[in-house]
């Protein structure tokens, strides 16, 4: 294959030889071009060669921008041979041979020529002529940076501008790059604040819209720098960038309703102001000529929009129902139509609105106080006070009267409105200094620690809050050296005062609380006694009124009596003051036989009537009873106490048998009982039947004073008496009379005696 590869293009050289000897035979002057030669195929055309001139590459490629003097290729002239320049070239000014160089006589620039042309003569001594072709080829490089239309713009976009929409376009924007290449773009800020709120559409389009809402006063103007680069963001080959700038002016559009002022800020960009309602006081049945005087100062609005500022009218909307007030339209003045006729106060609404828009309004409220007249302002009896504090002391603490530092400070405004020249509507404050207070009484404090001695004038002012009628006076304030403290020593403050006036007041409740308890405790029984009393004798008057009632009482009647008293009355007569033993049970028999049962009382002893009479009473066709029955819960719970810690015997007080030992206690036989030699201790009541009711009456009130002698005997509330009287009105009774009466012991104690 390779033989028939080199036959083939031997025919063809030879083929070809021929044909040039031929045409020289012929007379032609001219021969083969490179071109011509390379026609002939690649395999012929290295061997195709034009007698006397030949190049080494008849295509070459250059980069624009190169320097002059550059090599484009290289040529071979063999001996009576020359080479030139063909002047006639098409592209004859860029090109020079230089021996047998073909250089470059200037720079190419690609964006202007992409391919150039020249012909070579190569000419023998004996005149023949042959010709080179050599074709140039323009290599493109990056040397060219994109281009803005406009290096410089200016926009104004009104505040009010929707969000989205264009604000330069991308005509205005777009960049060129003669490289062809493709433009890339990056659009940034260079006012601190305003970063998002202009963006370009895409990195391929310049197109700037606005992202976010414009606020004329956040910021009122701005600066964009548009960037264009021939090669993406982060690419590492050489990058040409070309920048625009681009001024945004924001103008501001009408936007917000009228603000009354004074208002207060509620947010950080200060778009929002809430204004604080108008005060005002008028007297009671006057009409002032003048506009009425507000706090804190007279009706006034704006327009926020204050490049614009737009006018604004006033109205009252609501309120004024009598029409005695009116606003003027233009200024805001407020003024009285006709007098107040009854204290109180008015809440009056008052309308701001722009003329060019009326949805753009602001309500406020006036509230109108309808006083007394004052005829007198509050004054200061003193012009000039003088006071002390001391270096170091804590804020709040006390500044104390010159010359005497026990003595807080005190300023006090009069009133000749007043009878006692007092008004309690005079509230103070410090009008030209920051380290000092006044509290609603007048002290004077201190709002700072003071760091040096000197010597400080403040302004204190006294403020009627209802009339705003005002009063000042001057304090001269020395700040002295803790050093020049008296012996007194220490300087209290308000809360040291406090803090004591709460302890003093503890210890005065516990010392109350105590003084109580000791009083209830020493003249707890006196006063228990005179009530037990009085309602002692409240019940003997209720018994002699059923006692003068006839009341014929059966045995069964009578026992039943007994019983309720047995059961229901708690003998109280022994106590823990005459310490008797509760300890045994006593039987003692009657004399005609029967056992009388005396069972020992514990917390209520029963009162019980001897067996050996209980015929006698089953006779009785009436009785009368007089009781004194004394019963006290909370003296029993005590009683029980005591006897249970000094328990004493108990012994009943009805016996038939005789006693003479002094036991320490009486007793009362019947009379058919009694032992003549019982002596004193026996008290022996005469049985006069012929007296009939006249003795029982007497015997009745007999009883009754000795009862009487006895309570006021008894002044322990320990001791208590129980009386019982039987009183037959017929005359055949033997025994017609029971009485039957407690009295004290023999071991009544001195101090009871004394009672």
């Amino acid at each position: 294959m390779a033989l028939s590869h080199w036959l083939l293009t031997s025919v063809l050289f030879l083929l070809s030889f021929i044909t040039q000897v031929s045409a020289q035979q012929q007379g032609l002057t001219s021969h083969p071009t490179l071109s011509q030669c390379e026609s002939l195929g690649n395999f012929v055309s290295h061997f195709c060669v034009i007698p006397g001139c030949s190049v080494n590459n008849s295509k070459p490629s250059v980069y624009e921008n190169n320097p002059p003097g550059y090599v484009v290729t290289t040529i071979h002239v063999e001996s009576d041979f020359t080479a030139m320049v063909d002047p006639t070239s098409p592209d004859v000014s860029f090109f020079t041979l230089q021996g047998s160089e073909l250089q470059l006589t200037q720079s190419v620039d690609y964006e202007k020529d992409t391919v150039l042309l020249v012909y070579l003569i190569c000419q023998s001594t004996a005149g023949q002529s042959n010709y080179l072709e050599v074709v140039v080829t323009i290599l493109n490089m990056n040397d060219n940076s994109p281009v803005f239309k406009q290096t410089n713009l200016t926009k104004v976009v009104p505040e009010d501008t929707k969000v989205n929409a264009t604000i330069v376009a991308w005509e205005d924007l777009s960049a060129s790059d003669a490289d062809l290449d493709t433009v890339f773009y990056e659009l940034t800020t260079i006012v601190q604040g305003t970063d998002g709120y202009f963006a370009i559409k895409g990195v391929n389009n310049p197109e700037i819209y606005l992202q976010k809402a414009l606020d004329y006063d956040k910021f009122k103007l701005t600066t964009l720098v548009l960037y264009a680069t021939d090669r993406p963001v982060g690419s590492t080959d050489t990058t040409n960038t070309a920048t625009t700038t681009i001024n945004i002016f924001i103008e501001q559009a009408d936007t917000k309703s009228p603000w009354f002022l004074p208002c207060t800020f509620i947010n950080t960009d200060n778009s929002i102001c809430i204004s604080s309602p108008y005060t005002g006081r008028v007297n009671i049945f006057e009409i002032p000529i003048e506009p009425l005087i507000l706090e804190p100062g007279p009706i006034y609005a704006v327009d926020p929009d204050y490049t614009l500022n737009e006018k604004i009218v006033y109205s009252i909307v609501g309120g004024d129902t009598d029409k005695i007030f009116s606003v003027d339209a233009d200024t805001g003045n407020l003024t009285m139509n006709k007098a107040a006729t009854s204290p109180g106060s008015y809440l009056l609404q008052v309308m701001a609105t722009q003329v060019n828009n009326i949805q753009k309004y602001s309500v406020v409220s006036v509230e109108i106080k309808v006083i007394s007249k004052s005829d007198y302002p509050p004054y200061f009896e003193s012009r000039i006070h003088n006071g002390t504090v001391f270096v170091g002391l804590a804020p709040r603490s006390f500044v104390f009267q010159a010359g005497d530092p026990s003595s807080p400070l005190i300023i006090t405004a009069v009133d000749d409105d007043f009878p006692n020249k007092v008004n309690p509507n005079i509230k103070y404050y410090i009008k030209n200094s920051t380290d000092f207070i006044a509290t609603k009484d007048g002290l004077i404090l201190t709002n700072v620690m003071l760091q040096s001695p000197g010597t400080v004038t403040i302004e204190a002012v006294g403020k009627d809050t209802v009339s705003l009628q005002e009063a000042s006076t001057v304090i001269v304030v020395e700040v002295v050296l803790p050093a020049a403290v008296t012996s007194s020593g220490k300087i209290y403050t308000a809360q040291d005062m406090a803090i004591l006036g709460g302890t003093l007041s503890a210890l005065l409740l516990i010392a109350l609380v105590f003084l109580g308890v000791m009083i209830f405790k020493r003249y707890r029984k006196p006063v228990k006694y005179l009530i037990r009393k009085k309602v002692s004798a409240l019940f003997d008057r209720t018994v002699r009124s059923l006692d003068s009632t006839d009341y014929s009482m059966s045995p069964e009647h009578i026992a039943q009596f007994s019983n309720e008293i047995s059961g229901g009355y708690q003998n109280q007569s022994y106590t823990q003051d005459e310490h008797l033993d509760v300890s045994t049970k006593q039987h003692e028999t009657s004399e005609n036989g029967s056992v009388q049962p005396m069972t020992h009382v514990l917390e209520q002893p029963a009162l019980s009537l001897p067996s050996s009479n209980a015929e006698e009473i089953d006779n009785l066709p009436r009785a009368s009873v007089a009781s004194t029955i004394i019963f006290d819960k909370e003296e029993k719970e005590e009683e029980v106490e005591e006897e249970t810690e000094h328990e004493k015997e108990v012994k009943s007080i009805l016996k038939t048998d005789r006693h003479v030992a002094g036991d320490g206690y009486k007793a009362v036989w019947f009379k058919s009982d009694v032992d003549p030699d019982a002596g004193e201790r026996v008290e022996v009541i005469e049985d006069n039947a012929a007296d009939g009711d006249d003795d029982s009456d007497q015997d009745l009130q007999k009883n009754e004073e000795e009862e009487e002698e006895e309570e006021d005997y008894d002044t322990d509330d320990h001791h208590r008496g129980l009386g019982v009287s039987f009183a037959s009105e017929s005359s055949s009774l033997p025994a017609a009379e029971v009485i039957v009466n407690t009295f004290h012991t023999d071991a009544v104690t001195e101090d009871d005696s004394d009672i």
